[in-house]
């Protein structure tokens, strides 16, 4: 069934979604997101739906940063940035959702057309500029859907209109609408296509920005059941080792929970054979070039931290074989987003059929 599964997305299913809009990509993804939102409505399509995806295992269960997770296998920020299909990616076989990122302020984004896709090499090249309806829209939508059906992490990043010696309070806003609703909270420092959000990875830029955050994290938690919430940190495949190294200290020392790396590259190494106007499209790279630098990070991350700082690992996971590399890596929970664009819906349930074949078991 595992390969039947692969085939009929390769050559039946990838085929037709990859033609609607007329190819293109951003088109593709807004459809089907509309339809996983319409399944989301209902409680009958997400049963039937999950008897084809989920796989329910005790022995996939995962305690990280003190969040329960019924499996490894997330899905990563950009998907389902406004969080309106949460209840299909649950019957689909995640084991959680990062949801964003998301602003204080709405935006449209950058112009279109700023996603394309390279499939020779399974990537996609996206300048999307964190598109997505504001904070408090989401915080409203979250708010109808209590409880979860899965763990939701929530990734927030700097308003394009803000100014950069403003974050501060734009992330902050963002954190206190959004706090009640997190099992997690991402801080998105590492987008390519925000102007001048990377300096905030800058040890000086994120100690402050930490700093704050953690302060309003302290003072939440303490009217909250549930008391703080786990921070993580989001940062670029594009940093040095020792760039890598200084962030970490930074992170330890304002009590991070966790690192997710990475996220898309700059870097347009390995796109041999790509069309010349393609590869030279502004934005990041995602997908199976990412796979190896993105495994690189994880292993750094975990090898300076003595394997005590959780890393969600992201970046070229296509397969199940994917999957357990990063976890190898250090990794303590993956999530998808290009793997998924090219090897479809039965992609967690197969990575995670894997795991429990594997030693990759708690």
């Amino acid at each position: 069934m595992n390969r039947s599964e692969s085939m009929l997305y390769r050559y039946v299913l990838r085929p037709m979604l990859f033609r609607i809009g007329g190819g293109d990509a951003e088109t593709a993804h807004e459809r089907t997101l509309h339809m996983l939102a319409l399944i989301s409505r209902s409680r009958f399509l997400c049963q039937v739906l999950e008897q084809f995806t989920t796989i329910r295992d005790p022995r996939l269960q995962r305690t990280v940063f003190g969040v329960s997770f019924p499996n490894p296998v997330g899905l990563a920020a950009g998907m389902d940035k406004d969080g309106i299909a949460l209840r299909a990616w649950a019957a689909l076989g995640f084991g959680f959702v990062e949801v964003g990122t998301v602003t204080r302020h709405p935006q449209p984004g950058n112009p279109r057309p700023r996603l394309f896709r390279l499939p020779t090499h399974e990537a996609l090249i996206n300048r999307m500029g964190f598109n997505n309806a504001g904070a408090a829209a989401l915080a409203e939508r979250l708010a109808h859907l209590q409880p979860p059906p899965l763990p939701i992490g929530v990734s927030i990043g700097k308003s394009k209109i803000t100014p950069l010696e403003h974050a501060i309070d734009d992330y902050r806003e963002s954190f206190r609408l959004l706090f009640p609703y997190a099992a997690y909270i991402a801080i998105n420092v590492s987008s390519p296509n925000t102007p001048g959000l990377r300096q905030l990875q800058d040890a000086d830029q994120l100690r402050g920005l930490l700093a704050a955050l953690q302060h309003d994290n302290a003072a939440l938690g303490r009217s909250d059941q549930r008391g703080p919430r786990p921070l993580l940190v989001k940062i670029a495949p594009d940093l040095s080792d020792n760039a890598i190294a200084e962030l970490l200290e930074v992170c330890t020392d304002h009590g991070v929970a966790g690192i997710i790396a990475t996220n898309t590259t700059l870097s347009r190494s390995g796109l041999t054979g790509v069309e010349p106007a393609l590869a030279a499209e502004t934005g990041g790279l995602s997908g199976h070039p990412l796979a190896e630098r993105a495994r690189q990070v994880v292993r750094l991350i975990a090898r300076l931290t003595n394997g005590q700082l959780p890393i969600i690992g992201v970046g070229g996971i296509h397969s199940p074989a994917d999957a357990l590399r990063m976890l190898e890596a250090g990794a303590s929970l993956i999530q998808l987003y290009t793997g998924l664009v090219y090897h479809g819906p039965f992609l967690p349930r197969r990575i995670n059929r894997t795991i429990l074949q594997s030693r990759k078991v708690s």
